[in-house]
């Protein structure tokens, strides 16, 4: 589901849970100043910030040597070994 997709179901909810948050004056000056600019509300603003740490938190980043070696995987896959063999044929047998 895209996020676009998210938000509009998200949208479409029906709003009818609460969560209360104490913050310093600092932080409400700044979820305020947030509000006003983007044209959120305070809850849109959360469900933003909770959507996008999920988005990173969900999606796999390689560098370096584990992507070349992810890649090489790949492109050239080992064979597979005599266990995985077995227990593709057990499961064969299994399901018919």
């Amino acid at each position: 589901m895209s996020a676009a997709t998210q938000k509009e179901s998200a949208s479409r909810e029906r709003k009818k849970e609460r969560i209360e948050l104490r913050v310093a004056a600092s932080v409400k000056d700044l979820i305020q100043r947030a509000m006003a600019v983007s044209g959120l509300t305070a809850g849109d603003l959360a469900y933003e910030g909770a959507r996008r740490i999920l988005e990173e938190h969900e999606r796999m980043e390689l560098a370096g040597a584990d992507r070349d070696a992810f890649l090489q995987a790949v492109l050239d896959p080992p064979e597979p070994a005599d266990k995985l063999i077995a227990a593709l044929r057990r499961h064969r047998n299994l399901l018919g």
